[in-house]
């Protein structure tokens, strides 16, 4: 299985990244998948998450009102629209996939995209 993350890039606060996750090799409609980043010098955290039908979402407190996962079947992708990004936003963000729920365990992670906020 692949996962290809894509999207990422550098834009000042205030502005607004979309991010894909291409998944190839699994049957995608399957699987709860998940966002997650990690900042230079800190563990890695979770963003989000989408369930297998895109009918549940979560999202962590440090995102929420301001992130939305998406994802397309049809497609085999999964989206994190970022809007109103902040400095601490700066990260590595990996998509993942689990054959349970969002709540993992994962089983597949893509490459990482890196996101930069500069101020």
């Amino acid at each position: 299985v692949q996962l290809q993350a894509s999207g990422g890039g550098l834009v000042q606060a205030g502005g607004s990244l979309r991010l894909s996750c291409a998944v190839s090799g699994r049957t995608f409609s399957s699987y709860a998948m998940g966002w997650f980043r990690q900042a230079l010098g800190k563990e890695r955290e979770s963003v989000g998450g989408i369930n297998w039908s895109g009918g549940r979402t979560y999202y962590s407190d440090s995102v929420k009102g301001r992130f939305t996962i998406s994802r397309d079947n049809a497609k085999n992708t999964v989206y994190l629209q970022m809007n109103s990004l902040k400095t601490e936003d700066t990260a590595v963000y990996y998509c993942a996939m689990s054959r349970g729920s969002t709540s993992g365990p994962y089983d597949y992670w893509g490459q990482g995209t890196q996101v930069t906020v500069s101020s």
